[in-house]
């Protein structure tokens, strides 16, 4: 049986950049966020707005593990999922979480809330995700399982140099050849498009923005001026992104 990479991220947090080096790398067999057919289709926790269902995918939470594991008898596996859709009822799984080697991907929550309300305005708290994500990674440390976690800003400022030192720390073998995307974009993309337009016409990362915080800022406020109630999503998240955030990976680890 080959273990089972889970990428934990919250919604816009460039985690469909780094599920695309994933696939690029050729070795791994990828699925793109499976569990949200549990919390959106099979629970109907809410709608989820630019989503197409594909026809036939498992929809509960035991369908998609078992179709998981069955993928992972074949070849090791790469997920990228959010942590609210599976949690806590994940946390009660031991054969799987037995299998995981978990990783958690996070960005400053201004842009991700920024980013995710202009695709969503009806985001709910439980959608910002980095809450769920601070729980998931408390309770795996706390269980002695390895629980890496990396900044999306760091990724975009050096992703040879992060991205490499997270393969080394959950034993993925290194592949530059994954990090300029030769592959046409995931067919499994598809049905999420409305999300992940950036991603689908690009090559690889972007360089960072030197004005980034001082424009996320800008832009948050913005928002808040026209939807205040915004402000207390950050109020909320803010101190868990600072929890992962202490336990980040450094380039060259």
């Amino acid at each position: 049986m080959h273990p089972i990479y889970a990428l934990w991220s919250h919604p816009r947090s460039m985690s469909t950049a780094i599920e695309r080096i994933m696939r690029e790398r050729g070795d791994l067999d990828c699925a793109h966020e499976p569990f949200m057919y549990d919390y959106y289709v099979h629970r109907r926790v809410r709608e989820m707005p630019h989503f197409e269902v594909e026809p036939g995918h498992p929809r509960s939470y035991s369908e998609i593990r078992d179709m998981l594991l069955d993928r992972a008898a074949v070849q090791p596996v790469f997920i990228k999922d959010m942590s609210y859709y599976v949690m806590p009822h994940i946390l009660e799984d031991a054969v799987f979480l037995a299998r995981l080697r978990n990783m958690f991907l996070i960005r400053r929550p201004r842009a991700a809330i920024v980013s995710y309300h202009k695709l969503d305005p009806e985001v709910t708290d439980e959608e910002i995700g980095i809450a769920a994500q601070a729980a998931q990674h408390r309770a795996l440390v706390a269980r002695g399982a390895r629980a890496q976690v990396i900044r999306a800003e760091d990724v975009r400022a050096d992703p040879r140099g992060l991205i490499g030192a997270l393969w080394r720390a959950v034993g993925l073998a290194p592949a530059d050849h994954a990090f300029d995307w030769q592959n046409e974009a995931p067919q499994d993309w598809q049905k999420v498009e409305g999300w992940h337009g950036r991603v689908l016409q690009s090559s690889g990362i972007a360089p960072p923005d030197p004005q980034a915080e001082t424009r996320e800022a800008g832009r948050f406020d913005a928002l808040c001026a026209r939807a205040p109630h915004v402000r207390s999503l950050l109020d909320r998240h803010e101190p868990h992104y600072r929890h992962l955030s202490a336990h980040a990976l450094a380039p060259g680890v």
